[in-house]
């Protein structure tokens, strides 16, 4: 746990001084004063409860003896036995005048219905009626199935207003006395129902109750009699969201109090349960309300504590803020604040200390820091010169601001290096793994040449770059030390992770301010591995020696056959032409820049042919990107070639193979059509080709495929079943024959026929004539 400032230390505690005896007799008079509210609450709504309980009763006690009055007058025994009709209206009379008399009392009677199941009758305010033809006929008998003489039930008022149209009395329930008739007979098949609206009980408590107070009325089955939401009259006591209902009815205590959540409010119920009715009466109220004078009394003895408090606290803080202003005004000479001071350190005296010990770190962490950003800058700075953006002048200047003073002034012959990676099938590696492979060899450069013969290695254009210096001034010395030490470069690298790489070497130079021209040698001699292969250490004194010449023999016919192959969907033959395409290529001794002519003309051409076909560049080359500048990266040829198959031809293949088969099937068919239409000119498949835009090679090649024939030999073909036809049907001569069908003379002609047919036109013509005279005599 940290400590605290004096300062704080002092200031709490008067603050703990001040608020304890606030906080205690704060608590005690507002938790004091809770209780005996609530007790004196809790015993006021016992006795509400029970004058509640006592005008109810009164008014159901005199509902059931003015019923009992009706029900054992004479009128009403008469009435029993009798069908009521027309003839029976003196007596009809009599029984309403009863009914009229019950109503007079001040009971909130709503209705008194009589009903006979026996003499098919049923009396009530409206009227008459006969009790089969009445709506609500079934419901009203089954009543006579409850189990007492005398019940009080809670029914729909629908169950009573079948016939009218409006509830005139505004309640949905109505609470029936039910007294069985007749009641001096075993066998009942009679009812008195005394309805009183379940809304007007309201109106016998409502002086009785205080603002704060909800009534609720509850029968013996759980179901609201009385409630302050009267669309909850009916419904279960659950549904109020009071759920202890089974509790109470189950309790041996006929009255009693507790709490309980409704609706996420805290509430305090007091019950009793009546001895006559078993209606259980619930008073319900609110603890905030409850409480609301008691919190009065808290909240007022908050604001004279807090007074006290502010009071308090005020006089401890200006005293102690004199006795800390000599503190303060040291630790602010130091920069320090105390909010500070209290959320790091113990107390001010530490601060102090520290402050002191911190003065006598600072320089050595200074120079760690600086140390630790000094590699990137002197990285930074090394590319900048490989590229040529640093000025002569301030060259050596930033050499020596880098540790390399000693280099400037022995070092008297230099040459650049870039390694690169040849990948290949032989080693595990891919080329997303490139970053982390001139990581490792960076390393290794690092590693195994000595800092006082090179500059810190970089990695530029995806090679490692570095500048290695000897005091030797002879250049041929150099040279041989400096090859010897790149072959044992690549050898460990090759040793340690089984990765081939190609080393270029500049010109030796002697002056710092030629490194941007050696760095681009090296580059350039690094390109010779389209020609060299790879795994090679190239000097660029050694290439392109005097040979300063273009020689483009380009071999076109070669990459003709290729496209034909590819429009031919022939996987093979276009691989095979593709390899023998790229031994011409790359048989013309050029240099790395001349290569690129060839290239590039051999993609252009697949391009256009692609794009005269239909095929769009998105189709074989989704990225985004451009394939000229993706081979231009490319630097070998095994890479090149693989490249060129794998991205650009075998993706036109696939497509050129799924036309194939329509695309033949319709260059067969127009082929076919020329010939029937035009066998007796002078037809040639080169004049075929040229109808169809083709070329002649190409649909030779897919005729055959699709019929099996070569072009002349259908050619022939069709113009001997022309000719036989003619020889079996018509009367034309042999030489006019021989002349249609394009034939020098007819001698060749009968050659030809004799040859098809094994015999002469003549000779098929009078077989032809003999088989039609013999028809007739088969019939």
């Amino acid at each position: 746990m940290k400590h605290l400032s004096f300062l704080s230390k002092l200031t709490m505690f008067a603050f703990v001084i001040s608020i304890l005896p606030v906080l205690f007799i704060g608590s005690f008079s507002y938790f004091t004063s809770s209780k005996e509210i609530q007790k004196n609450v809790n015993q006021s709504k016992k006795e509400l409860i029970l004058q509640i309980n006592s005008n109810v009763e009164h008014k159901l006690n005199t509902v059931n003896q003015t019923l009992n009055q009706v029900v054992n007058s004479s009128v009403l025994k008469k009435a029993l036995n009798n069908p009521l009709d027309v003839s029976d209206f003196i007596l009809y009379n009599d029984i309403r005048t009863e009914i009229r008399n019950m109503q007079s009392f001040d009971t909130k009677l709503e209705d008194v219905i009589l009903l006979n199941q026996r003499q098919n009758w049923m009396i009530k305010n409206s009227g008459l009626y006969r009790l089969n033809e009445y709506k609500n006929y079934e419901q009203l008998t089954n009543l006579i199935n409850l189990p007492d003489e005398t019940s009080w039930v809670l029914n729909p008022s629908s169950l009573f207003y079948s016939e009218e149209s409006i509830n005139f009395t505004g309640c949905d329930y109505s609470i029936s006395l039910i007294k069985k008739l007749p009641t001096t007979k075993l066998q009942k098949y009679g009812l008195a129902l005394a309805n009183i609206p379940a809304c007007s009980l309201q109106d016998f408590i409502t002086s009785d109750v205080q603002p704060l107070d909800s009534i609720i009325i509850l029968d013996s089955s759980g179901r609201i009699l009385l409630h302050p939401d009267r669309s909850l009259i009916g419904q279960s006591a659950a549904s109020s969201g009071f759920t202890e209902f089974a509790q109470i009815a189950g309790s041996a205590q006929s009255s009693g109090q507790f709490k309980t959540v409704m609706d996420k409010k805290d509430y305090s119920v007091t019950y009793m349960r009546s001895p006559q009715s078993g209606w259980i009466y619930l008073s319900v109220t609110s603890i905030e309300s409850l409480t609301k004078e008691s919190s009065k009394i808290g909240t007022y003895t908050v604001y004279v504590c807090t007074f006290m408090l502010l009071l308090s606290v005020l006089l401890a803080w200006l005293g102690s803020r004199r006795m800390y202003t000599p503190i303060e005004r040291l630790l602010n000479e130091m920069g320090q604040r105390r909010p500070d001071i209290r959320a790091r350190h113990a107390n001010e005296f530490q601060i102090i200390g520290e402050q002191v010990h911190h003065l006598f770190q600072s320089k050595s962490q200074l120079e760690k820091e600086v140390a630790q950003h000094i590699q990137q800058v002197r990285t930074f700075f090394l590319m900048k010169a490989f590229q040529g953006n640093i000025k002569k002048r301030e060259l050596l200047e930033e050499l020596e601001q880098f540790g390399y003073h000693d280099q400037t002034l022995e070092w008297q012959t230099m040459a650049v290096i870039t390694v690169s990676i040849d990948f290949s099938e032989e080693n595990s590696y891919q080329k997303k793994d490139l970053s982390l492979l001139l990581f490792a060899v960076h390393n290794m450069i690092e590693e195994l040449i000595p800092p006082c013969n090179r500059l810190a290695p970089v990695i530029m254009d995806h090679a490692v770059v570095t500048l290695i210096g000897s005091a030797d001034g002879d250049p041929q010395s150099f040279h041989k030390t400096l090859y010897s030490l790149t072959e044992s470069l690549q050898q460990k690298i090759n040793n340690y992770l089984k990765l081939e790489v190609s080393i270029g070497l500049s010109l030796p130079f002697h002056a710092f301010d030629k490194i941007s021209i050696a760095y681009r040698e090296a580059l350039e001699a690094l390109k010779y591995r389209i020609t060299l292969g790879k795994g090679i250490i190239i000097q660029y004194e050694n290439i392109n020696s005097g040979n300063h010449y273009l020689n483009l023999n380009y071999p076109t016919h070669k990459e003709n056959d290729l496209l034909d192959a590819i429009k031919l969907a022939d996987t093979e033959n276009a691989k095979e032409t593709l390899h023998k395409l790229f031994a011409c290529i790359f048989a013309l001794g050029l240099s790395p820049q001349e290569y690129q002519i060839p290239l590039t003309r051999l993609l252009n051409n697949i391009l256009i042919m692609m794009q005269e076909s239909g095929i769009s560049l998105n189709q074989i080359y989704p990225v985004n990107g451009s394939l000229f500048e993706e081979l231009t990266d490319l630097h070998i040829v095994a890479e090149i070639e693989d490249w060129f198959w794998s991205v650009v031809i075998q993706p036109m293949v696939r497509i050129f193979s799924s036309r194939q088969n329509a695309q033949y099937h319709n260059i067969s068919e127009k082929l076919i059509d020329i010939v029937q239409h035009d066998y007796d000119k002078d037809l040639t498949l080169e004049e075929c080709a040229s109808r169809l835009h083709y070329n002649a090679n190409y649909i030779s090649s897919v005729f055959r495929k699709e019929t099996q024939y070569y072009f002349s030999d259908y050619l022939a073909m069709y113009r001997f079943k022309m000719a036989k036809k003619w020889l079996a049907e018509t009367d034309m001569p042999v030489k006019d024959i021989a002349a249609r069908l394009r034939y020098n003379n007819s001698q060749n002609f009968i050659r030809s026929f004799r040859k098809q047919e094994g015999m002469t036109p003549g000779q098929y013509r009078e077989h032809a004539s003999a088989r039609q005279r013999a028809v007739p005599d088969d019939y």
